[in-house]
This record gives C-alpha cells, structure tokens and sequence, in this order.
C-alpha cells in the first residue's frame, strides 16, 4: 500500500511526543509520508483549551484532519477516539493501529487495574473529565473491517492481553501480538519492536 497521511494518537498523557520516535523510524523507512502527532489539550501537562469539554471534542478534532483517507495509530484511551471515528467515517480510515487500548470494551470486567489515583497524582491538574465513564462499543465492533494491527504487552496492568485478545475477537480483520516483558507504554519502551509491526502492518 502506498504511504499516506497517518494520525498518532496519545494516550490519557495528552503529548503529542509519546509517538515522535515511531513515526520518525517510520518515515525513515519510507512506510508513511505526512506524520500528524496530535495532542490532547487539557490532558497530562498540555494547556487546557475552552473547546475541549470531553471526549466528543477530541474526537472531532481528530476528524478535523480526515479530509482524506488515512491510517491512525492509537495509544490506550485514544483508541478508543480511533475507533469512534472509523465507526462514524470507515471510509476515511485505510488502517488501524490500536496499542494497550480499551477500544471501547469494559477493561475493569477483564482484570484492568484503576488508572485514574495515579493518573491524578502525577497530572493534578488535567481535566477531570477524562476520568468519565467510556461508552461501551462492544455491540458495534462487528460493523468494522478495517485492517487493524492490535498491540499488547504481556505485563500491562492497566490494560492487560485478555482485553486484546477480546478485541481480536470482535474485530474481523484483526492480528494481535503481545510483546513480551512490555508494560503500557510499550510503544516507548519497545519502539523498534513496535516500528517493525507498524511497517508490516502497513505494507499488506
């Protein structure tokens, strides 16, 4: 497939730096060409913004840069952004990359651990809403066929593999692999494992 836009989504942390490292290996390689790593005002350490109010703002700011179809690569609660939106536009979304997401599925029923004390303890200051309950996309996952790359790493407490194994289940045109010795931030702790998945992925 030949390059096109892709959209990096952080997680709950809200920099657009969380992705910087994949996407740079990944246009090195040639395997995408315009990089957009997108941030989440209000979230983590970034400035609050008085558009942003929850998360049907950040899903409309993503969707802000689909003017044409692109691939997104989505870290923990912005998978769960990525997946409303090829719900919403599957026409604009070529592929997915979901990482240690929810996705929109019940993580606390699958073993989950709470996020939000210590998310809270070292960001004071984000906005409280994202600690908001997350609607429940379960009953919708069947409606995507998009191709969508799921990666896990097998010592993730906040999301754990069982929560990617459920998504490989609802989604038809899923692979999953769970990396071994990675936590939720696997994206930076195992990057050139991640790059390489990513590429392959983008390739088919």
């Amino acid at each position: 497939m030949a390059p096109c836009k892709t959209l990096f989504l952080p997680g709950a942390g809200g920099s657009a730096s969380f992705w910087q490292t994949v996407a740079t290996a990944l246009q090195q390689r040639g395997v995408i060409d315009e990089a957009v790593l997108l941030s989440w005002p209000g979230l983590g350490d970034e400035p609050a913004d008085p558009r942003i109010a929850g998360l049907d703002d950040l899903v409309a700011l993503v969707a802000g840069h689909m003017q044409q179809p692109v691939n997104i690569v989505a870290q923990s609660m912005g998978g769960v952004i990525a997946i409303r939106l090829a719900l919403a536009m599957p026409d604009l979304v070529n592929r997915l990359v979901l990482t240690v997401t929810s996705g929109g599925v019940p993580v606390a029923d699958l073993g989950g651990e709470d996020w939000r004390p210590e998310y809270f303890a070292a960001f004071p200051q984000a906005a409280r809403w994202i600690a908001d309950p997350v609607e429940d996309l379960s009953d919708r996952m069947a409606e995507l066929s998009i191709p969508t790359l799921l990666l896990w790493g097998d010592k993730d407490r906040i999301s754990p593999p069982v929560v990617g194994q459920r998504l490989r289940q609802m989604l038809m045109n899923s692979t999953l692999h769970v990396l071994p010795d990675a936590g939720h931030d696997l994206a930076v702790t195992h990057s050139s494992q991640v790059v390489a998945l990513i590429a392959e992925h983008f390739s088919l």
